[in-house]
């Protein structure tokens, strides 16, 4: 059973943030952890993908305080679909549009940025299409 963070709420299409093309655009170019060899092999090209990022993102939670949404969820591992998913968060300002950080917190790369951050983000931004 999934557990709900205090303060936060399920997420569903009626309070997740709207996360434009431009915002995820200005994110990565900003962002000097999505710069690192981990970020531009083929693992992370392919977590791009619709395919990888809707199978792989799971439960999903939202809270929101003033204008910033925090918006938490879990990503199923490539290799590991048994195991208790990644915990990723990402962090919008709604009132500036921009996407203020996007981490993963459990797996070995998220140091540098990894893929699961990526299709986070990406998912997020398809939702809001």
């Amino acid at each position: 059973m999934v557990v709900t963070e205090p303060g936060f709420e399920k997420a569903s299409s009626d309070n997740l943030p709207m996360v434009d093309a431009e915002m995820v655009n200005d994110f990565f170019v900003s962002n000097s952890n999505f710069f690192s060899a981990e970020v531009k092999n083929v693992k992370t090209t392919r977590a791009q993908k619709t395919s990888y990022g809707d199978n792989a993102v799971g439960y999903v939670q939202v809270k929101k305080e003033n204008h910033v949404c925090f918006v938490l969820g879990r990503i199923t591992p490539e290799h590991k679909v048994r195991d208790k998913g990644y915990f990723v968060e990402a962090v919008i300002d709604m009132k500036e549009d921009k996407v203020v950080s996007c981490e993963c917190k459990d797996c070995a790369a998220s140091e540098g940025g990894c893929k699961h951050g990526i299709a986070f983000l990406l998912w997020l931004h398809r939702r809001s299409e």
